[in-house]
């Protein structure tokens, strides 16, 4: 029997324009905050990832924290939309934050400066909005197709915003000036842009009724303490893997966001890293394209995923032996290969994570939805701030000179290490994570024995 659909083709471009607003924060931040804070300010790389890692001490605990609130809330725009609305107000603030950091206050207040900015931004506001965002996948349909879909513009919107943002941000800092005045504004412009989408994401679409989403489910309305939502998600297996797969996936795009270093010091020519950025990001948002399609000709999440990050792996190792070659035309040729085969897991992981969640239901009759799309927010932060931190200790302890023109020999193998190797090895590791990854056949085989009992 067909599924019910519950949106419009509106519905999901203005669901998906969300991560325009969520990237213009983490894909600026991301990208250029090191080589903001190493080359303009003047700070130490290798404390700003300690700096950066502590940070992380207070993001463990906000995730499963703000997913619990979201399946408490009640509210006239629903459960999620009001965290996502009104949390962004503080990304923006806190976005600026970053890159506005006072001269006058000396390099100790600096770093004291950075870190309360970083912190609120990540903990607080930006795990607010992200984990509301990524729930709506659950709140808005029942439908497993139109997830998919929602993913899939989802993620056309995150690498064509991810795109601009590195194609255009060293241009446009120059254009304004090139010194930290510059990056400010760079900063507030991007702010106002995620202001304004974000809104406009979060009025284009409804959340379904709390009787439409209770529709043909054994559905309590217990409520569960922060301790019962850890163990829920804890115990699930699969909760645990995509948060690995996550982890990863950031490390892997910390380390790409290094070849900025890379281009400069190595290639000696920083205008390629907007080359690599199209390389990376144009072929993730053709195969986001086609997708649905995929999945309908595969049968199914797993084998997709699986096949997609094998090609990824390989497609790294070209790139290796690319840049051992010193070929730059090969190495954005593999760069493209491997983000071909990463696309679908990025299309498509919003409704593994509801597959996920609905393991839990399966197995102990409890829903934890909002807390289930935890994962991801943990996920990017953990892994975002850990591919941020081991940079910046890496710089570090490989003898990087901010000021030089002509870098260490340590440094560049460094250089190597982190660009090449690295994304390889973590492309590797998340291979291996798909290979267990089939929460489908897990779900299938649940529901059979529930029938038959």
């Amino acid at each position: 029997m067909e599924e019910k659909k519950y949106l419009k083709w509106y519905n999901k471009v203005g669901y998906g324009s969300g991560d325009l607003a969520g990237n213009v924060v983490y894909a600026f931040l991301s990208s250029f905050v090191m080589l903001y804070l190493t080359n303009t300010v003047g700070l130490n790389p290798g404390i700003i990832g300690t700096l950066i890692m502590v940070s992380k001490i207070f993001d463990g605990i906000t995730d499963m924290f703000f997913g619990t609130l979201i399946d408490k809330t009640k509210s006239k725009l629903g459960k999620a939309r009001p965290w996502m609305l009104y949390s962004y107000i503080g990304c923006a603030i806190t976005l600026v934050a970053n890159f506005a950091i006072p001269a006058s206050l000396g390099s100790k207040g600096q770093y004291i400066w950075f870190f309360i900015s970083y912190t609120l931004l990540n903990a607080v506001f930006f795990t607010a909005n992200n984990i509301a965002y990524a729930s709506l996948v659950t709140f808005c349909t029942k439908n497993s197709k139109e997830r998919v879909e929602m993913g899939s513009f989802r993620f056309i919107f995150a690498f064509s915003t991810s795109l601009l943002i590195q194609s255009v941000t060293i241009q446009f800092v120059k254009a304004a000036g090139g010194d930290a005045a510059a990056w400010r504004l760079v900063a507030v412009v991007y702010a106002i842009i995620g202001l304004i989408v974000n809104t406009i994401s979060v009025l284009s679409i409804k959340e379904l009724s709390e009787e439409e989403l209770k529709k043909g489910k054994n559905h309590t309305d217990e409520k569960y303490s922060l301790g019962e939502v850890a163990k829920l998600l804890f115990s699930n297996k699969y909760y645990l893997m995509i948060c690995g797969t996550y982890i990863c996936q950031q490390i892997y795009s910390a380390m790409l966001n290094m070849g900025i270093y890379y281009m400069i010091y190595i290639l000696k020519n920083e205008n390629l890293f907007a080359v690599f950025s199209w390389a990376i990001n144009i072929p993730v948002i053709i195969a986001m394209c086609i997708t649905p399609t995929l999945l309908e000709k595969m049968n199914g999440l797993y084998k997709m995923n699986l096949a997609g990050y094998i090609l990824a792996t390989l497609s790294r190792v070209g790139v290796i032996v690319a840049g051992y070659m010193g070929s730059v035309p090969l190495m954005i040729a593999f760069t493209a290969i491997a983000a071909l085969g990463m696309a679908p897991w990025q299309g498509d992981m919003g409704a593994v994570v509801a597959s996920c969640s609905e393991y839990t239901y399966l197995k102990t009759n409890k829903h934890i939805d909002g807390a289930m799309f935890s994962c991801t927010s943990f996920g990017t932060k953990i892994g975002g701030g850990l591919g941020v931190a081991i940079s910046g200790w890496l710089l570090n302890a490989s003898g990087f000179v901010k000021d030089a023109t002509i870098q260490p020999d340590s440094v560049l193998s460094m250089l190597n290490v982190m660009y090449l190797w690295i994304p390889m090895v973590l492309s590797l590791i998340i291979t291996f994570i798909m290979s267990k990854m089939n929460v489908e056949e897990a779900n299938r085989k649940l529901k059979l024995e529930m029938e038959e009992n």
